[in-house]
Protein backbone atom coordinates (compact mmCIF):
# COMPACT_ATOMS: atom_id res chain seq x y z
CA UNK A 1 0.00 0.00 0.00
CA UNK A 2 1.63 3.67 -0.92
CA UNK A 3 1.09 5.47 2.04
CA UNK A 4 -1.08 8.35 2.24
CA UNK A 5 1.64 12.10 2.92
CA UNK A 6 -1.53 14.51 4.04
CA UNK A 7 0.80 17.14 4.38
CA UNK A 8 2.08 17.06 0.90
CA UNK A 9 -0.35 19.65 0.12
CA UNK A 10 -1.77 21.51 3.08
CA UNK A 11 -0.26 24.56 2.00
CA UNK A 12 -2.97 24.77 -0.42
CA UNK A 13 -5.67 24.91 2.14
CA UNK A 14 -3.11 27.37 4.17
CA UNK A 15 -2.83 29.95 1.26
CA UNK A 16 -6.75 29.94 0.90
CA UNK A 17 -7.05 31.16 4.37
CA UNK A 18 -4.02 33.26 3.94
CA UNK A 19 -6.17 35.08 1.13
CA UNK A 20 -9.72 34.98 2.98
CA UNK A 21 -8.05 36.88 5.58
CA UNK A 22 -7.09 39.38 3.91
CA UNK A 23 -3.09 39.12 3.05
CA UNK A 24 -3.02 39.08 -0.60
CA UNK A 25 -1.31 36.79 -3.04
CA UNK A 26 2.09 36.83 -3.85
CA UNK A 27 3.54 36.51 -7.35
CA UNK A 28 6.01 34.04 -5.71
CA UNK A 29 2.60 31.93 -4.72
CA UNK A 30 1.61 32.67 -8.38
CA UNK A 31 4.49 30.77 -9.97
CA UNK A 32 3.64 27.92 -7.14
CA UNK A 33 0.40 27.47 -8.53
CA UNK A 34 1.44 27.42 -11.76
CA UNK A 35 3.99 25.10 -10.80
CA UNK A 36 2.15 22.81 -8.84
CA UNK A 37 1.94 18.61 -9.36
CA UNK A 38 -0.84 16.86 -10.83
CA UNK A 39 -0.78 15.16 -7.28
CA UNK A 40 -1.69 18.57 -5.88
CA UNK A 41 -4.53 19.87 -7.94
CA UNK A 42 -7.63 17.88 -6.10
CA UNK A 43 -6.13 19.78 -2.87
CA UNK A 44 -5.57 22.81 -5.10
CA UNK A 45 -8.84 23.25 -6.33
CA UNK A 46 -10.67 21.87 -2.49
CA UNK A 47 -8.40 25.13 -1.07
CA UNK A 48 -9.20 27.44 -4.10
CA UNK A 49 -13.34 26.72 -4.25
CA UNK A 50 -13.13 27.20 0.15
CA UNK A 51 -12.46 31.49 -1.62
CA UNK A 52 -15.18 31.25 -4.34
CA UNK A 53 -18.25 29.86 -2.22
CA UNK A 54 -17.10 32.51 0.62
CA UNK A 55 -18.00 35.45 -2.08
CA UNK A 56 -20.55 33.76 -4.43
CA UNK A 57 -21.65 30.69 -2.45
CA UNK A 58 -22.48 28.13 -5.01
CA UNK A 59 -24.00 30.73 -7.58
CA UNK A 60 -22.79 30.76 -11.61
CA UNK A 61 -24.12 33.97 -13.84
CA UNK A 62 -23.84 33.46 -17.48
CA UNK A 63 -23.22 35.17 -20.30
CA UNK A 64 -24.10 35.65 -24.10
CA UNK A 65 -22.36 37.05 -26.71
CA UNK A 66 -23.39 38.11 -29.46
CA UNK A 67 -21.02 39.32 -32.67
CA UNK A 68 -22.38 42.58 -33.69
CA UNK A 69 -19.25 42.87 -36.15
CA UNK A 70 -17.60 40.01 -38.05
CA UNK A 71 -14.19 40.31 -39.89
CA UNK A 72 -13.08 43.68 -41.41
CA UNK A 73 -10.28 43.96 -38.48
CA UNK A 74 -7.46 46.14 -39.57
CA UNK A 75 -5.96 44.93 -36.82
CA UNK A 76 -3.11 41.83 -36.56
CA UNK A 77 -4.15 39.85 -33.38
CA UNK A 78 -2.25 36.56 -34.14
CA UNK A 79 -5.17 34.28 -32.08
CA UNK A 80 -7.97 36.22 -33.74
CA UNK A 81 -10.04 34.66 -36.98
CA UNK A 82 -11.31 38.21 -37.80
CA UNK A 83 -7.70 39.96 -38.12
CA UNK A 84 -6.50 41.47 -41.40
CA UNK A 85 -3.84 38.79 -40.83
CA UNK A 86 -6.36 35.52 -40.91
CA UNK A 87 -7.54 33.43 -43.81
CA UNK A 88 -10.25 31.60 -41.46
CA UNK A 89 -13.57 31.65 -43.57
CA UNK A 90 -15.79 33.04 -40.74
CA UNK A 91 -18.29 35.29 -42.07
CA UNK A 92 -17.86 38.89 -42.67
CA UNK A 93 -20.01 41.65 -42.29
CA UNK A 94 -20.83 44.99 -40.84
CA UNK A 95 -22.48 46.00 -37.68
CA UNK A 96 -25.67 44.43 -36.93
CA UNK A 97 -29.04 46.53 -36.89
CA UNK A 98 -31.53 46.71 -34.18
CA UNK A 99 -33.25 44.01 -34.90
CA UNK A 100 -30.60 41.48 -34.55
CA UNK A 101 -29.21 42.86 -31.62
CA UNK A 102 -32.56 42.82 -30.24
CA UNK A 103 -32.99 38.80 -31.35
CA UNK A 104 -29.32 38.39 -29.38
CA UNK A 105 -31.08 40.08 -26.29
CA UNK A 106 -34.08 37.78 -26.51
CA UNK A 107 -31.91 35.17 -27.01
CA UNK A 108 -30.07 36.50 -23.44
CA UNK A 109 -33.26 36.47 -21.96
CA UNK A 110 -34.46 32.79 -22.78
CA UNK A 111 -31.09 31.28 -22.07
CA UNK A 112 -31.14 32.50 -18.34
CA UNK A 113 -27.81 35.14 -19.21
CA UNK A 114 -27.48 37.74 -16.75
CA UNK A 115 -24.96 39.84 -18.81
CA UNK A 116 -25.72 40.50 -22.32
CA UNK A 117 -22.28 41.01 -24.27
CA UNK A 118 -21.83 42.80 -27.65
CA UNK A 119 -18.78 42.37 -29.40
CA UNK A 120 -17.95 44.67 -32.41
CA UNK A 121 -14.69 43.62 -34.44
CA UNK A 122 -12.22 46.59 -35.57
CA UNK A 123 -9.77 49.03 -34.21
CA UNK A 124 -12.32 51.27 -32.82
CA UNK A 125 -15.86 52.24 -33.10
CA UNK A 126 -17.01 55.46 -35.13
CA UNK A 127 -19.17 57.88 -33.65
CA UNK A 128 -22.22 56.10 -36.02
CA UNK A 129 -21.47 52.55 -34.44
CA UNK A 130 -21.46 53.62 -30.65
CA UNK A 131 -24.83 55.75 -31.27
CA UNK A 132 -26.31 52.95 -32.65
CA UNK A 133 -24.89 50.78 -29.97
CA UNK A 134 -26.50 53.52 -27.74
CA UNK A 135 -30.25 53.75 -29.29
CA UNK A 136 -30.07 49.83 -29.14
CA UNK A 137 -28.69 49.39 -25.40
CA UNK A 138 -31.59 52.02 -23.67
CA UNK A 139 -34.47 49.23 -25.63
CA UNK A 140 -32.75 46.37 -24.19
CA UNK A 141 -33.06 48.15 -20.80
CA UNK A 142 -36.20 49.03 -21.35
CA UNK A 143 -37.59 45.19 -22.79
CA UNK A 144 -35.22 42.60 -20.79
CA UNK A 145 -33.49 44.51 -18.11
CA UNK A 146 -30.41 42.82 -19.15
CA UNK A 147 -26.48 43.70 -17.53
CA UNK A 148 -24.99 45.33 -20.62
CA UNK A 149 -21.37 44.58 -21.70
CA UNK A 150 -19.67 45.87 -25.03
CA UNK A 151 -16.71 45.21 -26.35
CA UNK A 152 -15.72 48.17 -29.07
CA UNK A 153 -11.93 48.14 -29.44
CA UNK A 154 -10.19 51.32 -28.68
CA UNK A 155 -12.66 54.33 -27.11
CA UNK A 156 -12.29 57.58 -27.07
CA UNK A 157 -13.41 59.44 -23.71
CA UNK A 158 -16.34 60.86 -25.36
CA UNK A 159 -17.48 57.46 -26.75
CA UNK A 160 -16.87 55.80 -23.33
CA UNK A 161 -19.03 58.91 -22.05
CA UNK A 162 -22.04 58.81 -24.14
CA UNK A 163 -22.01 54.29 -23.99
CA UNK A 164 -22.24 55.03 -19.99
CA UNK A 165 -25.02 57.32 -20.42
CA UNK A 166 -27.49 55.25 -22.57
CA UNK A 167 -26.35 52.46 -19.96
CA UNK A 168 -23.90 49.96 -20.49
CA UNK A 169 -22.69 48.74 -17.20
CA UNK A 170 -19.49 47.59 -18.47
CA UNK A 171 -16.59 47.84 -20.91
CA UNK A 172 -14.71 44.49 -21.98
CA UNK A 173 -11.35 45.18 -23.53
CA UNK A 174 -8.61 41.86 -22.60
CA UNK A 175 -5.23 42.42 -21.98
CA UNK A 176 -4.94 39.18 -23.35
CA UNK A 177 -1.28 38.81 -22.04
CA UNK A 178 1.90 40.46 -20.24
CA UNK A 179 3.22 43.91 -21.77
CA UNK A 180 6.28 41.78 -22.44
CA UNK A 181 4.90 39.32 -24.76
CA UNK A 182 2.23 41.47 -26.32
CA UNK A 183 4.46 42.82 -29.63
CA UNK A 184 4.66 38.84 -30.34
CA UNK A 185 0.62 38.91 -30.37
CA UNK A 186 0.02 42.18 -32.02
CA UNK A 187 2.08 45.02 -33.24
CA UNK A 188 -0.86 47.29 -34.97
CA UNK A 189 -1.60 48.97 -31.25
CA UNK A 190 0.01 48.50 -28.35
CA UNK A 191 -0.58 46.81 -24.66
CA UNK A 192 -0.74 50.77 -23.42
CA UNK A 193 -3.52 51.71 -25.84
CA UNK A 194 -5.54 48.76 -24.43
CA UNK A 195 -4.38 49.87 -20.58
CA UNK A 196 -5.98 53.76 -21.91
CA UNK A 197 -8.87 52.37 -22.88
CA UNK A 198 -9.88 50.81 -19.63
CA UNK A 199 -9.05 53.35 -17.59
CA UNK A 200 -11.09 55.58 -19.83
CA UNK A 201 -14.06 53.51 -19.81
CA UNK A 202 -13.84 53.55 -15.96
CA UNK A 203 -13.02 57.23 -15.70
CA UNK A 204 -16.93 57.22 -17.57
CA UNK A 205 -18.04 55.33 -14.90
CA UNK A 206 -18.49 51.91 -16.52
CA UNK A 207 -17.33 49.07 -14.61
CA UNK A 208 -13.99 47.08 -16.14
CA UNK A 209 -14.44 43.78 -17.90
CA UNK A 210 -10.75 42.28 -18.66
CA UNK A 211 -8.89 39.42 -18.67
CA UNK A 212 -6.10 36.90 -20.71
CA UNK A 213 -5.60 34.25 -23.17
CA UNK A 214 -3.68 31.24 -21.82
CA UNK A 215 -1.71 29.04 -24.31
CA UNK A 216 -0.28 31.57 -27.05
CA UNK A 217 3.35 30.77 -26.29
CA UNK A 218 4.06 33.09 -23.35
CA UNK A 219 5.50 32.11 -19.86
CA UNK A 220 4.52 31.45 -16.47
CA UNK A 221 5.97 34.81 -15.82
CA UNK A 222 4.06 36.19 -18.17
CA UNK A 223 0.79 35.13 -16.69
CA UNK A 224 1.58 35.71 -13.72
CA UNK A 225 2.31 40.02 -15.04
CA UNK A 226 -1.16 39.89 -16.72
CA UNK A 227 -2.48 38.34 -13.62
CA UNK A 228 -1.19 41.03 -11.20
CA UNK A 229 -1.81 44.03 -13.77
CA UNK A 230 -5.46 43.53 -13.67
CA UNK A 231 -5.38 43.61 -9.78
CA UNK A 232 -4.14 47.42 -10.31
CA UNK A 233 -7.22 48.33 -12.58
CA UNK A 234 -9.43 47.01 -10.16
CA UNK A 235 -10.83 45.28 -13.07
CA UNK A 236 -14.52 43.70 -12.02
CA UNK A 237 -15.36 40.68 -14.44
CA UNK A 238 -12.20 38.24 -15.53
CA UNK A 239 -13.03 36.43 -18.98
CA UNK A 240 -10.25 33.13 -18.64
CA UNK A 241 -9.95 31.91 -22.52
CA UNK A 242 -7.71 29.27 -23.12
CA UNK A 243 -6.14 29.71 -27.03
CA UNK A 244 -8.51 28.05 -29.50
CA UNK A 245 -6.13 28.19 -31.85
CA UNK A 246 -8.54 28.63 -35.80
CA UNK A 247 -6.87 27.12 -38.92
CA UNK A 248 -5.68 30.32 -41.36
CA UNK A 249 -4.67 32.29 -38.30
CA UNK A 250 -0.96 32.75 -36.58
CA UNK A 251 -1.43 30.39 -34.12
CA UNK A 252 -2.95 27.54 -35.86
CA UNK A 253 -2.49 24.16 -34.74
CA UNK A 254 -0.73 26.01 -31.39
CA UNK A 255 -1.83 23.74 -28.29
CA UNK A 256 0.03 24.32 -25.21
CA UNK A 257 -1.99 23.77 -22.37
CA UNK A 258 -3.63 20.23 -20.97
CA UNK A 259 -6.93 20.65 -18.63
CA UNK A 260 -4.78 20.31 -15.68
CA UNK A 261 -2.90 23.41 -16.73
CA UNK A 262 -6.00 25.53 -17.19
CA UNK A 263 -7.44 24.08 -14.44
CA UNK A 264 -4.60 25.85 -12.25
CA UNK A 265 -4.80 28.80 -14.44
CA UNK A 266 -8.31 29.25 -13.20
CA UNK A 267 -7.24 28.66 -9.58
CA UNK A 268 -4.37 31.38 -10.04
CA UNK A 269 -7.31 33.68 -11.22
CA UNK A 270 -9.32 33.15 -8.21
CA UNK A 271 -6.67 33.73 -5.13
CA UNK A 272 -5.64 36.37 -6.85
CA UNK A 273 -8.72 38.12 -7.31
CA UNK A 274 -10.48 36.82 -4.49
CA UNK A 275 -14.30 39.04 -4.48
CA UNK A 276 -14.00 39.24 -8.55
CA UNK A 277 -16.46 37.49 -10.96
CA UNK A 278 -13.71 34.90 -12.52
CA UNK A 279 -15.50 33.53 -16.00
CA UNK A 280 -14.47 30.64 -18.16
CA UNK A 281 -14.67 31.89 -21.10
CA UNK A 282 -13.53 30.86 -24.95
CA UNK A 283 -11.76 27.49 -25.62
CA UNK A 284 -12.85 25.97 -22.67
CA UNK A 285 -14.64 23.62 -24.77
CA UNK A 286 -11.56 22.16 -26.78
CA UNK A 287 -8.80 23.17 -23.45
CA UNK A 288 -11.04 21.60 -20.23
CA UNK A 289 -12.56 19.20 -22.41
CA UNK A 290 -13.86 16.37 -19.94
CA UNK A 291 -12.73 18.56 -16.88
CA UNK A 292 -15.11 21.61 -17.61
CA UNK A 293 -17.33 21.41 -14.61
CA UNK A 294 -13.95 21.32 -12.57
CA UNK A 295 -13.67 24.96 -13.76
CA UNK A 296 -16.45 26.21 -11.35
CA UNK A 297 -15.15 25.20 -8.28
CA UNK A 298 -12.62 27.98 -9.21
CA UNK A 299 -14.93 30.51 -11.81
CA UNK A 300 -18.72 31.67 -10.81
CA UNK A 301 -19.39 32.90 -14.31
CA UNK A 302 -19.15 31.21 -17.66
CA UNK A 303 -20.55 31.78 -21.42
CA UNK A 304 -23.61 30.17 -22.35
CA UNK A 305 -23.89 28.61 -25.85
CA UNK A 306 -21.30 30.38 -29.12
CA UNK A 307 -18.11 32.75 -28.74
CA UNK A 308 -17.40 34.98 -31.72
CA UNK A 309 -16.62 32.82 -34.56
CA UNK A 310 -16.40 29.38 -32.99
CA UNK A 311 -19.06 27.29 -31.30
CA UNK A 312 -19.80 26.22 -27.93
CA UNK A 313 -21.48 23.49 -26.41
CA UNK A 314 -25.39 23.53 -26.23
CA UNK A 315 -27.20 25.64 -23.59
CA UNK A 316 -28.82 22.38 -22.24
CA UNK A 317 -25.19 21.26 -21.96
CA UNK A 318 -24.22 24.39 -19.80
CA UNK A 319 -27.20 24.07 -17.57
CA UNK A 320 -27.17 20.43 -17.23
CA UNK A 321 -22.92 20.85 -15.70
CA UNK A 322 -24.19 23.44 -13.39
CA UNK A 323 -27.21 21.40 -11.98
CA UNK A 324 -24.79 18.21 -11.93
CA UNK A 325 -22.86 20.64 -9.65
CA UNK A 326 -25.75 21.31 -7.78
CA UNK A 327 -24.80 24.82 -8.34
CA UNK A 328 -27.44 27.72 -9.02
CA UNK A 329 -27.62 29.84 -12.10
CA UNK A 330 -28.16 33.71 -11.21
CA UNK A 331 -30.43 35.09 -13.29
CA UNK A 332 -31.44 38.93 -12.44
CA UNK A 333 -29.89 39.16 -9.44
CA UNK A 334 -31.89 36.25 -7.86
CA UNK A 335 -30.31 32.23 -7.68
CA UNK A 336 -32.42 29.97 -9.88
CA UNK A 337 -32.05 26.44 -9.32
CA UNK A 338 -30.92 24.90 -13.23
Amino acid sequence: MIPVESPLTSRWQELSQQVLSGSPLTREQGLEILQSSDAELLELLAATYTVRRNYFGNTVQMYYLKNAKSGLCPEDCGYCSQSIVSDAPIEKYTIANERVLLEGAQKAAETQARTYCIVASGRGPTDREVDHVCDVVQKIKNEHGLHICACLGLLKPDQAQRLADAGVDRINHNLNTSRRYYEEICTTHTYQDRIDTLKIAQSAGMELCSGLIAGMGETEEDLIDAVFELQSLDVKSIPVNFLHSIDGTPLENREDLNPRQCLRIVCLLRLAHPDKEIRIAGGREVNLRSMQAMGLYAANSMFVSDYLTTKGQTPEQDFEMVKDLGFEVVIGGHEMSA
